[in-house]
């Protein structure tokens, strides 16, 4: 009996180690969505459009292979998951924008203000005022987030359009969060993640047409990598991780993706980080982790 034991240990180990590696793989591979936005030859929202259009069938395909079947969907949620991809649509199209008008670091950061912004709508809905901590956390992102626009003014105004644009983009992130959340009462996630994919192409598509962008690409090394880094597997390893992990690792896990976002910004573009940029970026981090803890009951 007693040799089974360090087996029984090892298997649980493992089950608890994978999601853990799958949450770091994730917040990795997202952030280096923003390099490959800049590496693009086609217009900002065009590349997004890509990396939706690359990544949908390989999605839809998994969900497919699930067993779930699109006659599975309630006729309410249709207009539910349609709006999502809008929503989805536009977050990407500002967030994109953005990108190419700031730093990576401020990019990423403004562009997870959604894990912020969520829980507001929760209290809203709840007629509910934040706790302690929540407040805290509140108090503390606007103090960072503050520090960071106003170190982007000083460096070029226009990073400052990009800081905003991106944290329009959190804003959109949001209302797509609280969308989903409706579809994901009734739906897997992958399922619901493939259709909220596929009703964005279109939208995309839209916008990049009305701002005059360029569409087809002369290198689609960046967009292929757009698509399968930061859709497939980044969002794909997010929602497994997702499911697996208590809020408060989420949330450290987010912190992952300005880290290497920044790291890469310095290499590749010289963006250094300032001490008020530090500063700004630690306090909206902590607000982040200190809004992803699970509340005791």
């Amino acid at each position: 009996m007693h040799p089974r034991l360090p087996k029984r240990k090892s298997v649980a180990a493992e089950t608890a180690v994978l999601p853990l590696l799958a949450l770091i793989v994730a917040n990795a591979a997202l952030a280096f969505g923003p390099w490959f936005v800049r590496l693009a030859d086609t217009g900002p929202i065009a590349s997004a459009f890509w990396r939706i259009t690359l990544a949908a069938p390989i999605l839809a395909g998994a969900a497919l292979a699930t067993g779930w079947r699109p006659r599975e969907v309630p006729r309410a949620l249709w207009g539910i998951i349609a709006i999502g991809g809008l929503c989805f649509a536009a977050d990407l199209g500002s967030w994109h924008l953005g990108i190419l008008r700031t730093t990576l670091a401020n990019a990423t950061l403004f562009g997870n203000s959604a894990t912020l912004m969520f829980p507001l709508y929760g209290f809203l809905v709840a007629r509910a005022w934040p706790t302690r901590v929540q407040g805290v956390a509140l108090g503390l992102a606007t103090i960072g987030a503050g520090l960071l626009m106003g170190r982007s003014y000083q460096l070029d105004p226009r990073h400052l359009a990009g800081d905003l644009l991106c944290l329009t983009a959190g804003i959109l992130y949001t209302g797509y969060f609280i969308l989903m959340a409706r579809a994901r009462a009734t739906m897997a996630p992958l399922p619901a993640l493939a259709l909220s994919t596929l009703a964005s192409v279109l939208p995309l598509l839209a916008f990049a047409l009305v701002m005059g962008e360029k569409i087809l690409p002369t290198d689609w090394t960046p967009l292929i990598g757009l698509a399968l880094v930061s859709q497939i597997i980044g969002q794909g390893l997010m929602i497994y991780a997702l499911g697996r992990l208590p809020p408060l690792t989420v949330g450290l896990g987010l912190l992952t993706q300005p880290v290497v976002a920044g790291t890469i910004g310095w290499i590749v573009y010289g963006e250094r980080l300032g001490l008020p940029d530090l500063v700004g970026a630690v306090l909206v981090a902590i607000a982040l982790v200190l809004v992803s803890r699970r509340p005791r009951a």
